[in-house]
Parts: C-alpha cells; sequence; structure tokens
C-alpha cells in the first residue's frame, strides 16, 4: 500500500484537468503545487483563447489534442455555465506576398479535420471588422475565449467533489523511484516524505527540471527548457474590434494579436522575447514601439499613447530560437519504460484548448501501463 495513489504534480489549468480526469476514474487523487495558488503561471498569463486546431501539422499531437479539446472544452463550458465567448476571429494578410501563409493553415485546417474556415476578401472582412485593414483573410468561427479562472475553479472542484486533494505551497524537494512506485519527499512548512503509485508530472516550465531531478530516470529522455516571453499591452480608449484579429504567425508565436477578454476589453500580443529564466515577469514599457509597428499593420488607426504595458507571461519551449517549433510531449512508460509515470512537457499554447483531451490522454496511457 501506498501513501498516495495518484501524485498529479503542478495546478495549472492541464494539471487540473488530469487530476479531475484521474479523480472522476477512481483514483484517489492528490495535486502538490509549489505555488500559493492555482495557475498562477502560464495559465494565468496568455491570452485565454479557445483555439479551433488550424496552425498544427496534421497527425501532430498537438493537432489531435487542440481540436478534440476545443470540442471537449466547449461542451464543458456550456454545460456548467462558465463564462466564455464564441466571438470567431480573423486571421489577416495585408500584403499579397502573404496569402499562401492563409493557404497552408487552410490546407492544415482541412487536413485536421477543421472545416469551418472560411475565405473573406478585403471587402467582407471589413464588413465584420470596419477598422481592419488587410487583403484577404481567414475567419474561424470557432475561435472563442475563456474566463480560464473559473474554468480552472471548476475542474478544481470537480476533482475535489470525486475524492481528491489539493496541497498549495508545497513544492516538489525530492524523488526518487522505488521497487514499486516511488518515495517523494515535499518540502514547505511540514517537510515529508511519502510513498506514491502513480505521478504526473505536469509542472510546466519546472517540469523538465524536476525530471531531470528524479533518482534513476533516463537522462536522454530529459529535454532541455527554454523561455519564451509574451509580453502583453491593454488598450486605452474605445474597444475597436468584436473579433479576435491575428496576423499571419511567426516564428515562435502566432503574432502580436488583438484578443478580447470577457468584458470587452482589447489587449494586444503576445510577442515573442527569448529570456533565461523564467522569473522576468515584467513588461518594459519600450517594447510598445515595436507593437505600434505591428498592430498599424492591420490597424492603421491605432492612436499614439493608446497602449499601455499589462502584463507578461512564459512559454515553456522545449526549443530555442535557431530551431523549429516541436510538439507536444505527453511521455508515458511506453516511451521512457518506468513504470506508472507520466510526463507533460512543452505544453504551451495550445495547452489551454487541449487541457481536457490531454487529460483524457494521460489517464489513458497509465491505464496502458
Amino acid at each position: 500500500m501506498h501513501d498516495i495513489d495518484c501524485l498529479v504534480i503542478g495546478a495549472g489549468v492541464v494539471g487540473l484537468a488530469v487530476a479531475r480526469a484521474l479523480a472522476l476514474a477512481g483514483r484517489e487523487v492528490v495535486i502538490a503545487e509549489a505555488a500559493e495558488g492555482i495557475g498562477t503561471q502560464t495559465s494565468a498569463r496568455n491570452s485565454e483563447v479557445i483555439h479551433a486546431g488550424i496552425y498544427y501539422p496534421p497527425g501532430s499531437l498537438k493537432a489531435r489534442v487542440c481540436v478534440e479539446g476545443r470540442k471537449l472544452l466547449y461542451a464543458y463550458l456550456r454545460e456548467r455555465g462558465l463564462p466564455h465567448k464564441a466571438c470567431g476571429k480573423l486571421i489577416v494578410a495585408t500584403s499579397a506576398s502573404q496569402k499562401p501563409a492563409l493557404e497552408t493553415i487552410m490546407a492544415r485546417a482541412q487536413a485536421s479535420g477543421v472545416d469551418s474556415l472560411r475565405w473573406l476578401d478585403a471587402a467582407e472582412a471589413k464588413a465584420l471588422e470596419p477598422e481592419v485593414r488587410c487583403e484577404i483573410a481567414l475567419l474561424s468561427p470557432e475561435t472563442g475565449v475563456v474566463d480560464s479562472h473559473a474554468f480552472m475553479l471548476s475542474l478544481l472542484g470537480e476533482c475535489e467533489a470525486a475524492g481528491g486533494s489539493l496541497a498549495l505551497n508545497t513544492p516538489i524537494a525530492g524523488w526518487r523511484r522505488e521497487a514499486e512506485g516511488f518515495s517523494v519527499d515535499f518540502g514547505g512548512e511540514e517537510p515529508a516524505t511519502y510513498s506514491v503509485k502513480t505521478i504526473v508530472n505536469s509542472a510546466g516550465h519546472g517540469a523538465p527540471k524536476l525530471l531531470g531531478t528524479l533518482e534513476g530516470f533516463p537522462p536522454e529522455h530529459v529535454p532541455v527548457q527554454h523561455y519564451a516571453k509574451g509580453n502583453y499591452f491593454a488598450l486605452l480608449g474605445k474597444q475597436p474590434f468584436s473579433h479576435l484579429v491575428y496576423p499571419v504567425p511567426e516564428a515562435a508565436g502566432l503574432g502580436i494579436h488583438a484578443t478580447i477578454d470577457m468584458g470587452g476589453r482589447v489587449k494586444f500580443g503576445p510577442d515573442v522575447e527569448w529570456v533565461q529564466h523564467d522569473q522576468d515577469l515584467v513588461v518594459d514599457p519600450q517594447r510598445a514601439e515595436k507593437f505600434y509597428a505591428a498592430i498599424r499593420t492591420y490597424w492603421p488607426a491605432l492612436p499614439d499613447g493608446a497602449l499601455v504595458a499589462d502584463y507578461a507571461g512564459i512559454r515553456p519551449k522545449l526549443h530555442d530560437s535557431t530551431q523549429p517549433m516541436p510538439d507536444f510531449r505527453i511521455d508515458g512508460p511506453q516511451i521512457h519504460g518506468v513504470p506508472d509515470l507520466v510526463n507533460l512537457l512543452g505544453i504551451e499554447s495550445p495547452g489551454l484548448t487541449s487541457s481536457l483531451a490531454i487529460a483524457e490522454m494521460v489517464v489513458e496511457r497509465l491505464a496502458a501501463g
């Protein structure tokens, strides 16, 4: 017998979704979170967008869990009356040279089973968003926004109702594989060591570093963690859009886009700023110059002085600025050979959208042994 049946490390949106799924599957679940609250890192510092699943290589893990996760997420939000809005988005080409990039997005979407995209010419785009300037655009009606904190609170509540529990301010100080299960040293105000049957490493930025401390774990399955900071600027004055507005994607992100929160407030971001660690969350007001230039390619009427530094988040990257973007990694025993352990690695965007689908996959991989 073990002290803990199933330990989920990390109470971000993906960790909470996994914990809920495991609890509903009959597992006794404990969530260990090093911070003082749930979802304080990537889950609280993003665009809160529900992605349709149109950007990712067909057949990739990202494409599969995003498309399935979007369907599951909308159903979950509707059934529970949680705040969300399927406002749709425009992906805009501001010159004829960008049209091939939109054609690639359309082809990827259709190959991944997303058939709702439609082409808009300049007049049709302007009819939907009078402030937007573009040559051609794609309309994604299945894209939306969600109150991510309300979603996380719901996941936690359902996990606890099924018998799960949450331990905040509880970092993992050490862990090691035993003959059966694991021995885990918990830090915090009351340090203790417990035996654990099953572990899901959903520690976000810290997942690779934590995995590297697991005694006896094969080092070739521990990726190098990189950090890409995303800065956001809020918009002062009249709010110009009713849809999300995205430029053509760039190498490490989706470009400086316009999103709308549940109150209708427009914010712009994130950009991509490669940093050395995950602690720098201050937005440099000087970056506004880059934002003005990028936004005015599709919204020329952006007034001077209308942007104010808002917040920043960190993408947990498994690649650096010189490498192509890799797929999500949901590494179970079938991959690394360690029983009763699943590692969630490089879960950046579209992690929020994909969370419920990722949770189902974790349950399946643990059940498969």
